[in-house]
């Protein structure tokens, strides 16, 4: 850690550091320095092989939210003493450091309607602030992270090369996620459909990755690793499919899984005040979509990471990636009988 607070000027003997926060992907600490506060973040490598475009896209941002003077709430990341906005130590890793932003806090877990109707409002606010900004200007940091076609393939290729008991005892589960196939369809005409635009997306829009203030109103999104380019089925998707129920992709009694209307209505009201002008007319009319979008694509995964021996998320117990996807598969249902309420 010395060599990380030098490449920021600082030293070791004059801070204090402690583990900070819930997130799952990059380690991540609180670093105090005086009165001044900081978050310091080491990038999981094995999930962002390329750091150096996560620390471009970050970059692009700020200088662009800079130039334009909007007033734009960005917390720009502290640079290294090299002037760098990614401090790279040998053999160790990247690091980042951002300000600590005074009076502001995360949640977890969204509790009420308000909660996702800020967190909507600004994921939508911080696509539109950054219209101006060409996609292909963006690298990627996730090759086909939200590329349905792929995650489809992927999961008949388990299907033929998976582990055969496995396949054989999740028969039924298996069936029912091939009757959902026709959500793949209409995802492959929306890549072909020029009405659906590519904008600069965030990708992980859980509620853990926007700020609030005392009062409870949304500041800022953070956590930026995700930025790339992408449709805004994948924000709204993200949030209908972490936002809507009550319990975790986690839960195992299948019976507490509900869609809330509220939170639904919620979600589209927040993003629609910042991006009603931005959105074209048939991307509206697939609002509702992009739960069915998000939603079945993690069922995929969880199925498909079983049926592979739990090769990527890895299982705290036997069966864990099986009871995740029947999770998700039953999300998707829930919501699929509340179609006719919530698209009319």
């Amino acid at each position: 850690m010395d060599k990380v607070l030098a490449g920021y000027g600082l030293r070791e003997d004059q801070c204090s550091i402690a583990s900070f926060g819930s997130g799952l992907i990059n380690h991540t600490w609180v670093l105090c320095n005086g009165d001044e506060q900081f978050i310091l973040q080491k990038v999981n490598q094995n999930v962002f092989r390329q750091p150096e475009a996560i620390a471009w896209n970050i970059a692009l941002i700020d200088t662009y939210l800079k130039n334009r003077g909007n007033g734009y709430f960005f917390v720009s990341p502290v640079k290294t003493v090299s002037g760098d906005a990614m401090l790279h130590i040998e053999g160790d890793g990247y690091y980042r450091m951002f300000p600590f932003v005074k009076g502001s806090h995360s949640i977890d877990v969204v509790e009420e309607p308000q909660q996702a109707y800020e967190a909507a409002k600004q994921f939508g606010r911080f696509t539109r602030t950054l219209s101006g900004i060409s996609v292909d200007s963006l690298k990627i940091t996730l090759p086909s992270f939200h590329d349905l076609s792929l995650r489809y393939e992927q999961f008949l290729e388990a299907l033929e090369q998976g582990n055969p008991q496995r396949i054989a005892e999740t028969a039924s589960v298996i069936h029912a996620l091939k009757t959902h196939s026709t959500i793949v369809d209409q995802f492959r005409e929306i890549r072909k459909d020029p009405d659906f635009k590519q904008r600069v997306t965030h990708h992980d829009t859980k509620i853990s990755n926007v700020l609030f203030d005392k009062q409870n109103k949304g500041l800022c999104v953070i956590d930026l690793d995700t930025v790339m380019p992408g449709y805004f089925i994948s924000d709204v998707g993200d949030m209908m499919r972490t936002y809507l129920c009550p319990v975790s992709e986690e839960e195992r009694d299948f019976s507490r899984i509900l869609v809330r209307e509220d939170y639904y209505n919620a979600i589209m009201r927040g993003y629609l005040e910042e991006m009603q002008g931005e959105l074209t007319v048939t991307e509206k009319k697939h609002f509702f979509y992009a739960g069915l979008f998000m939603i079945y694509m993690q069922a995929l995964r969880f199925m498909t990471d079983h049926l592979n021996d739990d090769q990527y998320y890895g299982a705290k117990y036997e069966g864990h990636n099986f009871v995740r996807a029947q999770n998700q598969l039953t999300l998707l249902e829930r919501l699929l009988e509340k179609r006719t309420i919530l698209e009319g």
